[in-house]
């Protein structure tokens, strides 16, 4: 706990150098024997990694001795990480007490509506660590502070300026357009909390199928929508559907809507545009109570730039929570950088991530901006081309990889099965590697090369051009032992700026032909069969978990875009149409339907967590692929025009096969083409490497998955 003396040889903020005078690892490991090794094992499976073992090795040390000084100066992680209950308000028998850090403030007082803003009513004490205090004590055994009550801090800064802050501890803020675009920090202390239903905690499943999610968008009307919204409308869909998690985006709050949740100016409150924390708890513990999991888009590799309602200049110096100077800041995001390297940071951050599942019962965190965080040049006009020298000798910053170490041994350690995923562009090794094998720790990375493979090919070839080993190659590219969610496209897909699949199928024809009445022109024909097979072949063939952001599914019909100063602040495209698929004479029904047939597919068969993925086949001038996963065979015809009668394809397994999905099907607008019941029986003959075959009927530009009764 902060009021606890420290252990006087370990200095807060400053542990990137040797441990003190203590040269036994037993003692560098804490007392965790989950991490008494030297950080090598994972060049066991990588032998490219050898040349860098000493890099490793002093990695891994790092991390250890960050475990080792928490543990001497805080009792370890597990309390360490619980700053939220020792920071910022909190109501006790004697009254509210508050505390913040800021070592560079000289005055420090809780100012607001319970006390007229007088700046003298509460002031603060100091101790050596900057940590200030105060206590506003209860009035006849009430809480001095009322609920909703608006707050700030107050500092004299060592300039003798007279400063006003939002706590950074602060668990809600609101902001009122009508009168100023700065947020205020609120007093949140309901007398009736939601009290949470399914209390048992969640444990992600193997199969990840995550529907990416923006609470604010989930209407079709263009206005904000609300967590309650969503909890009522969009939950019983993506349940439908078959997803098994929501991965939700801007929740933590940020002042500019348009930023997409990543520009956060206050990290513990849940974004107020959308309703009450309450709200957020119902929605997640209604989540909980349909079998789906939660995961909160985290973003810690920067903050907001804001003064007034954002960590930047917080105690009036440049850097308290971040680096000074032009370390501190990013350039083409316009935001601050967390220095990783502070002892107070650390607890701010973990305690960040303990808050959101303790607080609200999240079970997995998609960390945003990963490559940002782990290289001195934040991936910008940096190319990386595999290289193995491009991650380890000099361009990575030590500090943040450090703490993303101990982010991910935390959550593993406290919470068992807990999910985490890193949106990572550079492919560094090791990334998705246990933290007690030398690895960072993560569960997943984000496959990002596969949605730009699909983009560039639909904005640069024409179907018959397509390479079918180039397709799978892209699909298939990932690191050994390390697991991947696959994705056709996210949200950055559908921002203004780009198009998303859809669009760039259908183009305008979304608006004028996508109606049953209409006729079945070319364009939409073929838009339609490629969007369920680029997302079949996606989700067989890409990872080991798979990701759809919300409208996506059923080919929204229009980008994303918030209400900005270069859009006349309309709200126009910052919506999702569900509506479009509860209309019957439209066609967004069928891919709705298809993406539905796939999900439940999988939940039978599970095959993102089996290990027998095998490519079978990969014919340039047919435009044929087929491989076999989760004791499926999967045949994709992508030929334009070409249909194959008893078209040959390599098997593994002897027995009958029947398919039990086709693209084609009629109830997906296809042409049915594929008869269910016919049955395929395999020949015993070596074929495409594979020791028996079958023959199937393959239309052109349908995919065809078989399931074999042995």
């Amino acid at each position: 706990m902060t009021g606890k003396k420290r252990n006087s040889k370990v200095q807060p903020g400053n542990f990137m150098g040797p441990p003190t005078k203590v040269a036994d690892s037993a003692y560098l490991s804490g007392s965790d024997p989950e991490i008494a090794g030297d950080g090598t094992d994972v060049i066991k499976s990588d032998g490219y990694l050898e040349p860098h073992r000493q890099y490793f090795g002093q990695r891994f040390a790092h991390f250890k001795r960050w475990v080792r000084d928490i543990e001497l100066s805080e009792g370890g992680i597990d309390k360490f990480s619980r700053g939220y209950e020792d920071f910022g308000l909190h109501v006790t028998p004697q009254g509210v007490r508050y505390r913040e850090w800021a070592p560079g403030a000289k005055e420090a007082s809780l100012v607001g509506d319970f006390n007229s803003w007088d700046v003298n009513a509460n002031k603060m004490t100091r101790n050596e660590f900057g940590v200030w205090e105060c206590v506003v004590p209860n009035v006849n055994g009430k809480v001095a502070i009322p609920h909703g009550s608006h707050i700030k801090v107050s500092f004299v800064t060592g300039s003798g300026e007279r400063v006003y802050r939002l706590p950074a501890w602060s668990t809600h803020v609101t902001q009122d357009l009508s009168k100023s675009p700065i947020y205020d920090s609120v007093f949140y202390n309901p007398p009736n909390k939601y009290k949470v239903k399914n209390t048992q905690r969640v444990v992600p499943p193997a199969d990840l199928r995550i529907y990416e999610a923006h609470v604010g968008i989930s209407s079709p009307e263009p206005r904000v929508a609300t967590y309650k919204e969503f909890t009522r409308d969009v939950l019983p869909i993506i349940c439908d559907l078959g997803y098994n998690c929501v991965q939700l985006m801007a929740v933590m709050e940020h002042a500019y809507y348009a930023s997409f949740g990543y520009q956060v100016t206050s990290f513990f409150a849940p974004s107020s545009r959308y309703g009450s924390p309450d709200d957020l708890r119902e929605l997640i513990d209604t989540a909980h109570g349909m079998g789906i999991v939660v995961f909160l888009d985290v973003v810690h590799s920067h903050a907001c730039n804001n003064v007034e309602d954002g960590l930047n200049q917080f105690d009036g110096t440049d850097h308290c929570y971040f680096h000074e100077g032009g370390m501190g800041r990013h350039e083409l995001w316009n935001s601050r950088l967390f220095n990783y390297g502070s002892h107070e940071v650390m607890r701010f951050l973990l305690s960040n991530l303990r808050y959101w599942v303790e607080e609200f019962g999240f079970d997995g965190f998609r960390f945003d901006g990963v490559t940002s965080m782990m290289y001195k040049h934040h991936g910008i006009a940096y190319g990386f081309s595999g290289d193995y020298n491009e991650y380890f000798t000099g361009n990575t910053d030590e500090d943040a990889i450090a703490y993303l170490m101990l982010a991910n041994y935390m959550c593993h350690k406290l919470y068992p099965g807990f999910v985490t995923i890193a949106e990572d562009v550079s492919g560094m090794p090791t990334l998705c590697r246990a933290v007690p094998e030398g690895g960072v720790g993560f569960d997943y990375r984000l496959t990002m090369s596969i949605p730009d493979m699909w983009i560039k090919m639909l904005k640069e070839q024409k179907d018959e051009d397509w390479n079918m080993g180039h397709i799978a190659h892209q699909l298939t590219n990932r690191r050994y032992q390390e697991r991947a969610i696959t994705y056709c496209e996210s949200h950055d897909q559908a921002l203004v700026g780009d198009k998303t699949l859809a669009f760039w199928l259908m183009d305008k024809e979304m608006y004028t032909n996508m109606s049953d009445l209409t006729e079945l022109t070319p364009v939409v024909e073929r838009g339609m069969a490629l969007h369920k097979m680029i997302r079949l072949v996606t989700m067989g063939l890409g990872g080991e978990g798979y990701l759809n952001f919300e409208g996506n599914e059923f080919g929204h019909p229009e980008w994303l875009d918030f209400p900005r100063e270069g859009n006349g602040s309309s709200f126009h495209y910052a919506r999702r149409q569900f509506n479009l698929i509860k209309d019957e004479m439209l066609r967004y029904k069928y891919l709705y339907r298809f993406d539905r047939a796939m999900h439940h597919l999988e939940n039978q068969f599970h095959w993102l967590s089996s290990q027998d993925q095998w490519v079978t086949l990969k014919h340039e001038g047919d435009k044929v692929l087929a491989f076999e996963r989760g004791h499926l065979l999967w045949v994709f015809n992508f030929h334009p025009t070409n249909s194959y009668t008893d078209y040959r394809i390599g098997c593994r397994w002897a027995g009958k096969y029947v398919p039990v999905l086709s693209t084609d099907d009629k109830e997906f607008l296809g042409q049915g083409r594929v008869d269910h019941s016919v049955e395929h029986f395999s020949t015993p003959l070596e074929w495409n490497g594979r020791p028996n075959y079958i023959q199937a009927y393959l239309p052109a530009r349908t995919a065809t998955v078989f399931k074999v009764v042995e």
